[in-house]
């Protein structure tokens, strides 16, 4: 017959040790996320510094702007008669000029 009074529970030992394990690494990755992951949802507004969005505009006014001034004619300075004109017609006038030579 068996001798029931060494009586244990072996089986129960590693299942106990696999969930404190588990337990443990959870933890750690809970507190290396919360210590070491960027918070940018929390930083606050620096003056001087712009978002994403103002920057977007800003770029997008300036192109805007080089455009028009590409596309468009403009005195540079009237009194010595130098004007702004289209890139295109800059080049046909000056394959023209070219040509005559």
């Amino acid at each position: 017959m068996s001798d029931s009074s060494n009586f244990s529970f072996p089986h129960r030992t590693p299942v106990f040790t696999t969930v404190l394990v588990l337990v443990c690494f959870a933890l750690f990755g809970l507190l290396a996320r919360r210590y070491y992951a960027p918070h940018a949802y929390a930083v606050d507004k620096v003056e001087g510094v712009k978002t994403p969005e103002e920057r977007k505009k800003l770029l997008t006014d300036k192109l805007d702007a080089e455009h028009a001034a590409a596309t468009g004619y403009a005195w540079v300075d009237q009194k010595a008669g130098t004007v702004r004109l289209p890139i295109e017609r800059a080049i046909e006038l000056t394959v023209r000029d070219q040509a005559k030579k």
